[in-house]
């Protein structure tokens, strides 16, 4: 079970359990509502994309500094991560937004022509994900997340 050993890895696994379960109570705090969905969605505050990878990249610094071409390969690797939490995700988040309205505006067409309120609800088309990517707070609070993460694994545990 050597890969149980492996504390950058376990470090960044539980950045990702962290920060989707920290979803549900900020959620809860801002909406007033208990969504335990959240846990497993992607999106939101904070991003457990940017919480794994910085805390990996955290973890390989502390393992093997920060010269080294491992902890190089991890910098990139998370700043490509976060570019594409914040940019090509996010824009197909907008995306999904304005496609839902343009099935709204679709809906009502049909209602008012074809009756398409008196279909039952398994016949509509289910809502397009919104919430693929994140906001650049969101992707932040997540780097912070799993830096913090990191340093007291190593500081305080190991």
């Amino acid at each position: 079970m050597a890969i149980l050993q492996n504390t950058p890895l376990m470090a960044a696994l539980f950045s990702i359990f962290f920060a989707q379960f920290v979803k549900i109570p900020i959620h809860f705090l801002v909406t007033k509502k208990l969504d335990w969905k959240l846990f497993t969605s992607t999106g939101g505050m904070p991003s457990s994309h940017s919480a794994a990878v910085t805390s990996l990249c955290t973890a390989i610094a502390f393992e093997t500094g920060v010269g080294s071409p491992l902890f190089a390969v991890a910098t990139v690797f998370a700043v490509i991560v976060m570019f594409d939490a914040t940019g090509v995700r996010f824009q197909a988040g907008q995306q999904a937004i304005i496609i839902n309205q343009m099935r709204v505006d679709f809906q009502t067409f049909v209602e008012q022509t074809k009756g398409w309120a008196h279909k039952k609800n398994e016949e509509k088309i289910e809502e397009l994900k919104t919430l693929l990517g994140h906001k650049p707070i969101e992707v932040f609070m997540g780097a912070l997340t799993g830096i913090i993460i990191s340093i007291i694994i190593y500081t305080t545990i190991i």
